[in-house]
């Protein structure tokens, strides 16, 4: 069984421009990407753009654009603004594409052909800015809570899917750990979703024009989350004459979504798979909701966070960092713009820039850029925040790793400390030799820690140490102690964070 990992992010609406919640999620699951790829697994990451539904289209029209027209100049947008933040996806995918209509139609039909879908007529409370029906019970004061309007009565012929067939199923899988759902709140919050009402939903809209029309009758188009959910198999080439990366990646070993679809990928999208025959997938982490500075995010009040103007301000890999670390993966979380600077200043040009900016040029002052006699001093507490750093990183705790790289930056400092290296210059050449080994090799490890949130920075800080050519091997050749040897060549750092005022 050869080790693969598929990972998959939301695929985004096209109705918005890209903003740091969609910024967190692709970043996330690009890390998680990268550090299996680091451990030598063949890794598929997808991403891409929900492109239909009622919304987009009357945005189009808005706009004096075809629906096609106003999808492929935003979804360039999401393109263009991952680009920038070095994401590594395999593919993106966008459901406007032929590959994408015909695997869609494909389930469907098999949908039917299984006995799982049937017609009726729906009467209901419709959003449409959630593009989904709402309950009576999910208003406030008659409106909708997240898009603050009353929602409108909508009558019309449908097909549905017998979700209350599946439940039982579903519930079972989430219940014995077939599919983790990450991190345990959500897990909870989701077997709560068992307990409630939840009914057969439809599959078809009668009276939206801009989607994909339901195979088995064209006067329907398929209902934005089914069309929407498909894409994680669609892109692999589900229902399609090439399912070879179907066969390879599937079932996903991690969707990565955020808490406002969770009803939708917890419990709608296995309930298709098991109607189809499609294996679920492994886990499902959901991240959490984003406030900026106390307030939720709102073009209205205009704090919304362009990914593209932090990574002006900061470039690429501290755009990475700074949106990583505001707090736990999966949490919700406030982000405070302006500490933006101050955390760049202090994890970056203070800590991690300064400290190879300083152990760097004391190799080269003390022993002119050659590695001395090699020592294991550190070993230990190195083994011990490595374990941390993939214990975590196994569990998708991005966070750990983020610790891992900070508990190394301190361990290098109070180091320096303790041994003062510019006294032992005067008064100790061997116990010198010990200490700038052990900087050097710890640096090392330190480039190697940083690489799946930072790879830009990973490059420049192991190019210090004479080994740029890392990402040729597996993490496990590489993150024992003593892979320094004497006489290696140092090279002095330039700043890698200049210090923003």
């Amino acid at each position: 069984m050869h080790n693969k990992f598929y990972v998959t992010t939301p695929i985004y609406y096209v109705n918005d421009k890209p903003h740091i919640g969609h910024a967190y999620a692709t970043i996330s699951a690009d890390v998680l990407a990268r550090y299996h790829r680091f451990l030598g697994h063949e890794v598929h990451f997808l991403t891409g753009t929900d492109e239909h539904g009622s919304k987009v289209a009357e945005s189009a029209a808005k706009a004096g654009q075809t629906p096609q027209e106003f999808c492929d100049i935003t979804s360039g947008h999401f393109q263009m603004v991952w680009d920038r933040l070095d994401i590594s996806n395999n593919d993106f995918i966008r459901t406007t594409e032929e590959r994408h209509k015909q695997g869609v139609a494909f389930i469907l039909n098999r949908l039917k052909e299984v006995g799982a879908i049937y017609e009726s007529e729906y009467e209901g409370l419709y959003c449409s800015g959630c593009e989904k029906f709402i309950t009576e019970k999910d208003l406030v004061s008659g409106e909708c809570p997240d898009h603050k309007k009353k929602p409108e009565l909508i009558k019309e012929k449908n097909y549905f899917f017998k979700l209350s067939n599946y439940l039982p199923q579903v519930e079972k899988l989430i219940d014995e750990g077939k599919i983790k759902v990450h991190p345990e709140s959500r897990r909870r919050e989701v077997m709560g979703l068992f307990k409630q009402e939840l009914n057969d939903f439809s599959v078809s809209r009668e009276h939206v024009k801009w989607g994909i029309p339901v195979p088995f009758d064209v006067s329907q188009v398929i209902y934005v989350w089914v069309d929407a959910l498909s894409n994680y198999i669609t892109a692999l080439g589900y229902g399609q004459a090439d399912d070879v990366a179907f066969k390879k990646f599937w079932p996903a070993d991690l969707h990565i979504i955020g808490k406002d679809i969770l009803k939708f990928h917890c419990v709608y999208w296995p309930a298709m798979l098991i109607a189809a025959d499609i294996e679920v997938p492994k886990n499902i982490f959901i991240t959490g909701y984003f406030t900026i500075d106390g307030q939720k995010m709102s073009k209205t009040i205009g704090n919304i966070i362009d990914p593209n103007e932090l990574v002006s301000q900061f470039g690429s890999d501290p755009a990475r960092y700074l949106l990583l670390c505001q707090f736990p993966f999966g949490a919700d979380g406030d982000i405070k713009a302006e500490n933006f600077v101050l955390q760049y200043n202090s994890d970056l040009a203070n800590g991690i820039g300064n400290l190879v900016s300083r152990v760097t040029a004391m190799a080269e002052k003390y022993f002119g850029g050659a590695v001395p006699e090699q020592d294991d001093e550190l070993k230990e507490p190195v083994a011990a925040i490595w374990q941390s750093y993939q214990e975590g990183l196994a569990n998708f705790q991005i966070d750990k790793a983020i610790e891992g790289i900070k508990k190394t930056v301190t361990l290098a400092d109070g180091y320096i400390d303790k041994n003062k290296p510019w006294e032992l210059a005067k008064t100790d050449r061997a116990k010198l030799a010990k200490v700038i080994y052990n900087l050097s090799e710890l640096i090392r490890h330190l480039g190697l820690m940083v690489y799946p949130i930072m790879p830009e920075t990973s490059v420049k800080i192991l190019n210090t140490v004479g080994k740029a050519d890392f990402t040729n091997y597996h993490l496990s050749d590489l993150n024992h102690w003593g892979l320094l040897n004497p006489g290696d060549k140092i090279n002095k750092s330039e700043a890698l964070f200049p210090r923003i005022q």
